[in-house]
């Protein structure tokens, strides 16, 4: 099987950057990091990306008249790179329609809530603050609306009686990092398709294990 292209979007450390290269870079992995794009040149994934060969512009949305010009420039660096799928990964700028529909259905993004619940920012203290007992994170499909489209994976993390927004945000990333390079192993080797707005999976998934929390005695 030929290798996906990927392209990962970022605009701080990356550290789900770095789970996913380092994820592609295992034997038989069926995709291939070929490009790191951050919208903020003193961000600290982009020089980690380098070390590892991998070619890692800055194009600063600060020097574009609006995002449609930002976007087009994006857009063009992963042509060049001749990317088949992108993965958003802590990159924090909104996209326009014009161009998620370019890269519709070959645009991931993680997100640290079990979706459709907790959307947005401020994750973690909201979950705390609304008595939640599981959170999670999750790996979808972009589309227009902020943190929306089909769900590829999910993990389930369960909310600590002790636990503050950062020791959750902790547990919650250490997650992401094994969430992420699964999903994208789903889509590039071709398992998960989409019928409407759903992801297929093939083979279908067959009886897990249910998740209970509080554990029973």
């Amino acid at each position: 099987m030929q290798k996906r292209r990927v392209g990962i979007l970022i605009s701080g450390r990356g550290s789900n950057m770095q789970a996913l290269v380092t994820a592609m870079r295992q034997p038989g992995f069926p995709a291939e990091p070929v490009v790191v794009l951050s919208n903020r040149p003193d961000a600290e994934g982009l020089e980690w990306a380098r070390a590892q060969g991998i070619p890692a512009p800055a194009i600063d949305h600060k020097a574009y008249a609006n995002r449609m010009a930002f976007e087009a420039r994006v857009h063009q660096a992963l042509l060049d790179a001749k990317v088949d799928l992108i993965c958003n990964a802590g990159f924090m700028r909104m996209l326009t329609g014009g161009f998620v529909d370019r890269w519709l259905n070959r645009h991931l993004n993680i997100h640290p809530s079990l979706l459709p619940a907790f959307p947005g920012l401020q994750t973690h203290q909201r979950v705390l603050d609304q008595g939640a007992l599981i959170t999670g994170c999750s790996v979808h499909f972009i589309r227009t609306e902020m943190d929306a489209g089909p769900i590829v994976a999910q993990t389930a993390v369960p909310v600590m009686p002790d636990d503050t927004a950062d020791t959750l945000a902790a547990r919650v990333l250490a997650a992401e990092h094994k969430l992420y390079p699964h999903a994208l192993h789903l889509v590039a080797s071709g398992a998960v398709t989409i019928a409407g707005e759903r992801v297929v999976m093939t083979p279908p998934i067959g009886k897990v294990p249910t998740l209970m929390w509080p554990p029973l005695a």
